[in-house]
């Protein structure tokens, strides 16, 4: 089979889409020999902001001269995108052959897409003999197969509600989750200077050593704001670092997080403060206020809840971009409300398309519950994602800007439709596919 017969296979053959729990898939990966992706190994955790700190941390342990892997999820462009070695996808070759090799190993054990597509990703990088391995949690942590592992570093990035219907009601259920991840004595790294009290009380349970931003380090514009450049210290060690190619001060809580799980497993690092700086500058991601358009501004972003909402209409206000579309497509169990009250007046117009699948809902649906929640905002209903960008830019001033969010096939599916629709029109499109500026 080639690799979208075996995505088309394990879509269908597991009776659920998200199964949590480690009992069957830590079945399988015994019988596969147990893989450590790597020599070191950093496990990320969290609501938001998981896929650009495994991104900052898996180049700058390249920049120090480590081989490096990184597993992610979901993908925006090719499945490939979920496991890379040296920065690179893999390719459809390797991702077959471990898929055979899992196939083998499962010996009739029922297991999801994730967890099969997981498995495979630690055999890869197992097998690449790489030094570091830099793994996103996929949902939750405690019960994720990513924690199969044992980590050398836990990171825990911002955590917000989402996903209630696995993880719990509330803030401190989810945090229990994401928790999960730590290890006795294992240095864990949050991002939030004032983390939910389970992460803090696991820690200390496990005696494990909590490092925590603003409080143990930080990442803050130097004296001197005509360098430019950003000082990160954790304790008696800092150096001088270039500001993240990506927008938004979230990211600036990203990379701080990245920075000092860095720090922490290569101590003495900051003497290649110039190195870590060019990873930094060449870190891009796509669908994190990705500009694809300059006129008008287009901005694609995979947030799909409140915290992510927030970060966004923080970047607008700071950016004083006040004259904002926002064309939204996104699934029926997030707050879609909770999201329009983050954004408050930042967005003059909502523009609602479908979302597809059994979790999607339509744009007339979602129209109705930004409408609930912002009555006085314009707001409009559209079927297809291209109707609701093709209205969004056939009407916008030259001054204005277009948000596209809402979830991560959101994103494919508009840069998708862009980049068709500027080829027709004769421009660049290649930028679509390319991280954000």
């Amino acid at each position: 089979m080639n690799l979208d017969a075996w995505l088309a296979l394990l879509e269908q053959r597991h009776p659920q889409e998200i199964d949590l729990g480690l009992e069957r898939c830590g079945r399988v990966y015994k019988r596969m020999g147990s893989p450590r992706p790597a020599k070191k190994v950093f496990t990320v955790a969290g609501t938001n902001g998981k896929g650009s700190t495994v991104a900052y941390l898996a180049a700058m342990s390249g920049a120090l001269g480590q081989s490096y892997g990184a597993f992610t999820s979901p993908h925006i462009f090719r499945f490939n995108e979920r496991i890379s070695i040296m920065g690179e996808p893999v390719s459809d070759d390797c991702l077959v052959r471990a898929f055979e090799q899992v196939e083998a190993a499962r010996d009739g054990v029922s297991l999801t897409y994730f967890e099969f597509t997981t498995l495979a990703g630690m055999l890869i990088m197992n097998q690449a003999d790489i030094d570091c391995a830099v793994l996103e949690v996929g949902l939750g942590g405690r019960l994720d197969t990513v924690n199969l592992v044992d980590t050398d570093c836990a990171v825990i990035t911002s955590i917000g509600l989402d996903h209630q219907e696995f993880l719990g009601p509330d803030l401190y259920s989810i945090a229990t989750e994401k928790a999960g991840i730590m290890r006795p004595g294992v240095p864990v790294v949050c991002a939030e200077s004032n983390p939910p009290a389970p992460i803090l009380q696991l820690a200390a349970d496990l005696q494990a050593p909590v490092y925590r931003r603003c409080r143990d380090f930080d990442l803050i514009q130097q004296t001197n704001p005509e360098t430019g450049l950003l000082q990160f210290s954790l304790h008696r060690q800092s150096m001088a670092v270039s500001p993240p190619a990506m927008g938004g001060k979230h990211q600036l809580e990203n990379l701080a997080a990245a920075l000092a799980a860095l720090v922490l497993l290569n101590p003495g690092c900051v003497v290649n403060a110039d190195k870590i700086s060019a990873a930094i500058r060449g870190c891009r991601l796509p669908g994190r206020l990705q500009k694809v358009c300059s006129s008008p501004e287009v901005l694609l972003d995979v947030g799909h809840n409140e915290l992510a909402a927030e970060a966004l209409a923080a970047f607008l206000e700071d950016s004083r971009r006040f004259n904002t579309t926002c064309v939204l497509a996104m699934l029926a169990d997030k707050s879609a409300e909770a999201v329009a009250l983050a954004f408050g007046q930042v967005a003059k117009r909502w523009l609602c398309a479908d979302s597809k699948g059994p979790r999607g809902q339509s744009g007339e649906r979602l129209a109705q519950r930004i409408s609930t929640a912002l009555p006085t905002a314009g707001v409009s209903a559209f079927g297809a994602l291209g109707d609701a960008l093709q209205e969004a830019l056939s009407t916008a001033q030259a001054n204005e800007t277009i948000l596209v969010f809402g979830s991560f096939s959101t994103v494919s599916a508009a840069a998708d439709w862009l980049k068709n629709s500027l080829q027709h029109d004769g421009h660049d499109a290649d930028r679509i596919t390319g991280g954000g500026t």
